[in-house]
C-alpha cells in the first residue's frame, strides 16, 4: 500500500505523542520529567484553538511519519511584517520509511498551512539529520539564535 497523507486528529493524537517522545529521544534529549501529560494538554488546546496542526504520513493504518507546526504571533518587524510566525516541529519518519520523500511532502503541507494562516516566516531548531532537507526547502540557518532555560 503507497504512503498517503492526512491531517492529526485527537484519534490519532496518542501514537502522535509517542513518536514525538521517540523522536526527542532519538535527537539525544535527556527524559528529565514525564512529558506525556503536557503534550496531551499541549496539542489538545492548540488543535482546538487552530493554533497547531499536523499532517501526518499513514501506510494503512500505521503512522510512519509526523510533522506539526505551532502559530505564534509577535510584534511585527522588517522580515515579518504580519508578526505571524509559524514554529515547525515533531518532523519524525520512521526508520523504515525514510529517504523516500516522506519528510519533504509533510514539510511542504505544514508550511503551507503557515502560509494560509498568514504567517510571515517558518522557524525551526533542526537537528542535524534534518538540516539537508530544511536548506534544501529553502531555509537559511541564523548563527544569532540563542535560548535562555528558566
Amino acid at each position: 500500500m503507497a504512503v498517503q497523507y492526512k491531517k492529526l486528529t485527537k484519534k490519532e493524537l496518542d501514537t502522535f505523542i509517542e513518536m514525538r517522545i521517540c523522536q526527542l529521544r532519538e535527537e539525544g534529549a535527556k527524559e528529565e520529567v514525564d512529558l506525556k501529560p503536557a503534550l496531551v494538554d499541549y496539542y489538545a488546546r492548540h488543535m482546538a484553538d487552530g493554533t497547531f496542526v499536523s499532517w501526518l504520513a499513514v501506510d494503512g493504518d500505521k503512522i510512519v511519519g509526523t510533522s506539526g507546526m505551532s502559530f505564534i504571533e509577535k510584534p511585527p518587524y522588517f522580515s515579518c511584517p504580519s508578526g505571524r510566525i509559524g514554529i515547525l516541529s515533531s518532523m519524525f519518519t520512521a526508520k523504515d520509511y525514510r529517504r523516500q520523500g516522506i519528510a519533504k511532502e509533510l514539510l511542504s503541507r505544514v508550511v503551507n498551512e503557515a502560509k494560509e494562516y498568514g504567517c510571515g516566516c517558518v522557524q525551526i531548531t533542526a537537528s542535524d539529520m534534518g538540516v539537508l532537507l530544511y536548506t534544501d526547502f529553502g531555509f537559511v540557518k541564523n548563527g544569532n539564535f540563542m535560548q535562555c532555560n528558566l
